[in-house]
C-alpha cells in the first residue's frame, strides 16, 4: 500500500528512493467501511488520512442538526481537520466514508518522527498543502461569483469522478443546495 503515497510523493519532489522505502513504519493501513467514520466532529483528532483507494466526505453538524459537506477527499487525497491534527485538539468536522476506503493513515506523533527522520518530506507537506489552499480559495471564489446553476455546471464539467461516485444529497450539500434543487438543475441539464 504504500507504493500509492510513494507514486504521489514523487510527483511533487524528489526524495531518495531509499529514504522513501522507510516510509511504511510510520504509517497504518486500514480499511473502512461504507458510512463508517474515519473522524467523529467533537472527538481528539490524531490521524490524518491518505486515500489509497474509495472517497470521504468532510462536514459538521450545523445548529439545526443538519450535515454541511465542506469538502470531499478520493485517491491520492488527504483527508482530516487539519487545525485540530495539528494541536491534537477537538475535531470540528467528521469524516465519513462515502464508499469502502483504504487508507494510509498517520498520527500527529509519528509525522513529526517521519519529518525528522525524513527532513525532505517538509517540501512535500508544503507543496501538497499549498496546493490544497489554493484550491480552497478558489471554491470560495466560485461560491461567491457563479450562480447556483454555474457552480452546479463548473463543478460538474471540472470534477466528473465525484458526479458519478458521490450520492446527489452530499454533492447538494458540499455546494450549498437543497437535494431538491440539484434534481431541478440535473434534469434541466439533461434537457
Amino acid at each position: 500500500m504504500i507504493e500509492h503515497l510513494i507514486t504521489h510523493i514523487n510527483k511533487f519532489c524528489s526524495i531518495n528512493p531509499e529514504k522513501l522505502n522507510a516510509l511504511a513504519p510510520f504509517f497504518t493501513h486500514k480499511i473502512y467501511k461504507k458510512k463508517e467514520l474515519l473522524l467523529r466532529e467533537g472527538h481528539r483528532c490524531y490521524e490524518k488520512f491518505f486515500i489509497v483507494k474509495g472517497c470521504v466526505n468532510i462536514f459538521y453538524l450545523r445548529q439545526n442538526g443538519i450535515e454541511q459537506t465542506v469538502d470531499f477527499a478520493i485517491e491520492n487525497w488527504w483527508a482530516s481537520d487539519f487545525l485540530a491534527f495539528q494541536d491534537g485538539s477537538v475535531a470540528q468536522f467528521s469524516i465519513r466514508a462515502v464508499e469502502r476506503t483504504e487508507v494510509l493513515y498517520i498520527t500527529a506523533d509519528h509525522q513529526l518522527e517521519l519529518l525528522k527522520a525524513i527532513p525532505e518530506m517538509n517540501e512535500y507537506f508544503h507543496l501538497l498543502f499549498q496546493r490544497s489552499y489554493a484550491a480552497a480559495q478558489m471554491r470560495l471564489r466560485f461560491l461567491y461569483e457563479f450562480s447556483k446553476e454555474e457552480l452546479y455546471h463548473h463543478f460538474s464539467e471540472h470534477f466528473p469522478a465525484f458526479m458519478q461516485r458521490v450520492p446527489q444529497y452530499l454533492l447538494a450539500s458540499f455546494l450549498g443546495f437543497t437535494p431538491e434543487y440539484l434534481s431541478e438543475i440535473r434534469k434541466k441539464h439533461l434537457s
